[in-house]
């Protein structure tokens, strides 16, 4: 694997410099004053990169970022991340969500490079199907991004971008093991064809093998899991034409719900079984017309197939699949009036295209015997935008995109955004954004985690499109501290959504509720963030970030208490976050010592629920049951060797657990929860459901020759 580091190269000009000694004026220097050598300075990047000169408010978390932690898959590299969190959607599947800017990850658009990724269909365990050896970096944009890439990015945009077969090493091995003997190995190739062509394949095998039940209730903690993933990808450049290649293949299958041992004692056990097939690919052909003006003209486009038969008990089960079709068309360059400009202070770029979406469903749902309506349906989707960009020095960039848009589904929509970045010192940078995203829901998809409970569910065929306005302001200070910086930003996003479904699980403990907001019954949906976040190195190799964050998220639900629809906080929402994370690397990189805590707020629970016999995890006020505030700590030691590396490390080290995640009556004379009750439901999970977790791991690499 690429090693996680990031080492720059210089050709000493003097002796003395290696001596750290006062370098003498240059036009005293002469052959005869030293004895030329050659000196090599290592220098560590910072592991995660936050552009100074960027209209988008966006941080870059390099390979270096992704080593701190096991990083099995794009789920789990936000661990050390203030602005995403991560979380089980149900207590039987594990599948895994994250949270950006205090809303569900479905708002979130997340891309490979920058063509769709997880999207659809693969909501569910998408991020779970992108092994961490395979990403060679993650940017996460928050608020409006840029209207060239779609009209999805309702709260934020992340592009995962692999390991490109020109520059990744030409043969990589990682295996790891933990303590719940969930094992998996990665391997990567890389080697040139010729000189214009580069290929590299990528592979993935997982598998979990044993049940585990941290709290006795009879039901898995974490599924037993089997996966094969493999990738294959070419690279062309010649000339001024480039293009690139990439075909993958996914087989996914998790079995959770009780464990075996439990099965084997009851008449009507429960079981989950969920089987994934997957297959994707994408084409780029780029090709520039004027380097001077920048003059280009890219065109990306993609296809995918996705396939999942889910089974939930004896009475529920989702069947479905997913056929995408993508067509990008860019053309992009640089105009600027000489005469009016000679010393080249202002810059402007236009970047246009036509864009085409095509999205076929085909699913079906059985819930408690009855065969619900066919939810079948097509989506074609054509598109047209236009982004300026205009730069004047570094002082000023002025971002502002356009993009029209018609659905065969919900006719035409108009999207427009703007970002503005002002920096008036070196050390103070200032950004704005507001615009507008669309989304077209997948109800079944984006609330699966609810098909294991026993609540009934009112799934709408024909849900509305679901459209919101974000706003937000950053500031970023560098502030010079002796040899190194201290970096600090604050920063504040709101997020309002003017027309979708809610989904109210407090109106009746049997039900989830679907509503369209402009049902006439004034309902609402919004979210405040502000974050404050500090980063610096303060001794070479020893790094420290830390970073608070408040959430204040709410919906309309119905209060049965009082009869009425009101403006709530959103269930399982946490309304603070806050994190510390501290890395260091000895001298010659011998060693590398990574420590991340977290401290996760309270939430609201959804009404009716009930508090676990003896639980100290919740309180209520003002009528309502809240979970109580739960820290978490991660830690891994890296030792390095010549061309491989040894990590040990450990989640969840204050083995913090949800109590009775899986709620409902036992069965008669036993401590397991009874999935046929009419009040099981493993949905409303807000904490870990299992315990501490070890794991060892092992990477290797052969690097490429430069």
């Amino acid at each position: 694997m690429k090693k996680c580091r990031s080492i720059l190269i210089f050709l000493a000009f003097c002796a003395p410099l290696a001596a750290q000694q006062p370098a003498a004026p240059a036009d005293t220097l002469s052959q005869s004053d030293f004895q030329i050598d050659e000196v090599t300075v290592v220098q560590r990047r910072a592991s995660v990169i936050k552009s100074r000169i960027s209209p988008l408010n966006t941080e870059k978390m390099t390979g270096q970022e992704l080593c701190k932690a096991a990083c099995c898959n794009l789920s789990e590299s936000f661990e050390t991340s203030a602005s995403v969190d991560v979380a089980y959607s149900d207590a039987a599947t594990g599948a895994k969500q994250i949270r950006l800017l205090g809303l569900s990850g479905t708002y979130v658009q997340l891309l490979t490079e920058n063509s769709p990724g997880v999207r659809g269909l693969a909501q569910n365990f998408g991020m779970e199907y992108i092994p961490g050896p395979w990403m060679e970096s993650i940017q996460v944009s928050k608020g409006t991004s840029s209207v060239v890439n779609g009209y999805e990015a309702l709260t934020g945009q992340i592009n995962v971008e692999y390991l490109k077969p020109q520059t990744s090493d030409r043969l990589s091995l990682n295996a790891m093991v933990s303590k719940d003997v969930n094992a998996e190995l990665n391997m990567t190739g890389s080697w040139d064809v010729d000189s214009v062509c580069s290929t590299g394949l990528l592979l993935h095998g997982q598998g979990s093998f044993l049940d585990w039940d941290h709290n006795r209730d009879g039901f898995m903690d974490m599924p037993r899991t089997y996966q094969l993933n493999a990738l294959n990808r070419w690279y062309i450049r010649t000339g001024d034409y480039t293009g690139q290649v990439l075909l993958r293949t996914i087989y996914d299958r998790r079995f959770a719900g009780q464990t075996r041992s439990v099965r084997k004692q009851l008449a009507h056990p429960y079981a989950t079984d969920l089987s994934t097939r997957r297959i994707e690919g994408f084409m780029k052909n780029g090709y520039v017309f004027d380097h001077e003006t920048g003059m280009s003209v890219g065109i990306i486009t993609s296809a995918s197939y996705h396939s999942l038969d889910n089974t939930y008990g004896t009475d529920r089960q989702w069947t479905a699949s997913q056929t995408n079709a993508y067509l990008n068309g860019i053309f992009q360059t640089n105009f600027e009036n000489e005469k009016l400009d000679p010393a080249d202070f202002h810059e402007h770029k236009l970047t246009t295209g036509i864009s085409l979406n095509y999205d076929r469903y085909r699913e079906s749902l059985l819930l408690i015997d009855n065969i619900l309506p066919s939810f079948n349906r097509s989506e074609v989707t054509p598109g047209i935008f236009a982004e300026y960009t205009y730069s004047y020095t570094e002082l000023l960039t002025l971002l502002a995109g356009v993009r029209g848009d018609w659905s065969s589904t919900y006719g035409f929509f108009f999207t427009p955004r703007v970002n503005v970045r002002w920096s008036p010192f070196d050390w103070w940078t200032m950004r704005a954004s507001t615009g507008l995203g669309y989304r077209s829901p997948n109800l079944i998809a984006d609330n699966a985690g609810l098909l294991v409970s026993n609540r009934r569910t009112l799934f709408v065929k024909d849900a509305a499109q679901e459209k919101a306005l974000n706003a937000g302001a950053t500031m970023t200070f560098h502030i010079p501290a002796g040899q190194h910086e201290l970096q600090i930003s604050a920063e504040y996003y709101y997020t309002r959504f003017l027309d979708g479904m809610l989904a109210d699980l407090d109106a009746d403990p049997a039900k989830v509720i679907f509503m369209p907001m402009k049902s006439g019954k004034n309902l609402q949906y919004y979210a405040h963030v502000a974050q404050l976040e500090a980063s610096m190195e303060v001794l070479r190799g020893w790094t420290w970030t830390a970073a608070f964050r408040y959430t204040d998220t709410r919906q309309s639900s119905f209060d049965a208490a009082a009869g009425v629809f009101r403006v709530r906080e959103k269930p399982l929402t946490n309304r603070f976050k806050g994190i510390i994370t501290t890395s260091y690397q000895t001298p010659l990189r011998k060693w590398q010592f990574d420590l991340t805590a977290q401290f996760n707020g309270p939430g609201r629970m959804p009404d009716n629920f009930k508090i676990p016999d003896e639980s100290t995890q919740y309180y209520t006020r003002n009528g309502s049951i809240y979970h109580k505030w739960y820290p978490q700590l991660l830690a891994q030691v890296t030792k390095y060797f010549r061309t491989c590396s040894i990590y040990l490390g450990a989640e969840n080290m204050t083995d913090f657990t949800q109590h009775d995640p899986v709620q409902g009556a036992h069965v008669e004379g036993t401590a397991w929860v009874n999935p046929y009750a009419a009040d099981f439901d493993a949905s409303q999970v807000w904490a870990p459901i299992h315990g501490w977790k070890l794991y060892l791991g092992f990477r290797w690499s052969l690097e490429r020759e430069d």
